[in-house]
């Protein structure tokens, strides 16, 4: 019975974090599921990530360092696959993370590779193939 359903993920502004986050979803193979006001959904593998406009903001930007998210980790498929997304991740406003360590900054036996969006969110890409 282990999985994980969905994780809703409250931001500043739907439409920015859409934006952000809509060419990794999408390069990772999730899909565009549903839109309204003030938030949207991708979905893969019968999982969900919602993005919503939060009430309740202290600030514009996630901390990950506070209580909450610290990141989202991601299959990424394959060394050559995670390359290439860590590679255009700049294109796309995101800041590659633990660059002089990449891409074994989880251990020798980790490929993977760290982003930051331009929201504050960290998404891990992950070696799977």
């Amino acid at each position: 019975m282990a999985g994980l359903h969905h994780v809703e993920i409250w931001v500043a502004d739907a439409e920015t974090a859409r934006e952000e986050w809509a060419w990794l979803l999408e390069r990772l193979g999730w899909s565009l599921d549903g839109t309204w006001e003030g938030g949207f959904t991708f979905a893969a593998d019968g999982a969900y990530l919602t993005f919503t406009e939060s009430p309740n903001l202290v600030g514009h930007l996630h901390d990950r360092r506070r209580p909450g998210l610290n990141h989202l980790a991601f299959e990424g498929g394959t060394t050559d696959d995670v390359d290439g997304v860590i590679a255009a991740a700049t294109a796309h406003g995101w800041t590659p993370l633990y660059s002089e360590r990449y891409p074994h900054a989880g251990g020798p036996d980790h490929y993977a590779g760290w982003i930051a969006s331009p929201g504050g969110f960290k998404a891990e890409i992950v070696a799977t193939g």
